[in-house]
């Protein structure tokens, strides 16, 4: 992958892989990795990963730092939230995303692999949380 814009260009010593048409740079840091996930304009986790991963959603959590693009993601629930960079992502498992225009999403994350959720603290899967009543 050449290019100029150094948030898209080569990362020595890191380990590559390609899946879906999303290109994932990762290093082992201790327990975890730093991941550069870069998702091309158009994708869509629903048409690019479903059929490969093998289950309705992403049942991945992502935690990072959204570098470059607009992510969308639509829960089970039919919750959305949108993230523009530069912007902390947290997304729970359960979801759908895509990218939003014309440019590719540059997601910064960090993971424990199978252990990300207990590590993290973060939620199984995305639960709709209703708002306190305002007295």
């Amino acid at each position: 992958m050449e290019t100029t814009d150094t948030l898209l260009a080569p990362m020595p010593g890191a380990e590559h892989r390609e899946v879906g048409g999303v290109l994932m740079d990762f290093v082992r840091t201790g327990d975890s990795r730093v991941k550069r996930v870069v998702y091309p304009p158009g994708f869509k986790w629903s048409t690019h990963m479903k059929q490969i991963v093998g289950t309705d959603l992403c049942m991945h959590a992502h935690l990072g730092f959204l570098a470059k693009g607009h992510l969308q993601i639509l829960y089970a629930d039919g919750i959305t939230e949108d993230f523009v960079a530069p912007q902390v992502v947290a997304i729970e498992p359960g979801h759908d995303g895509w990218v939003v225009g014309e440019e590719p999403a540059v997601l910064i994350e960090f993971d424990f692999e199978r252990d990300t959720l207990s590590r993290l603290g973060m939620e199984t899967f995305h639960h709709h949380r209703l708002l306190p009543k305002a007295e």
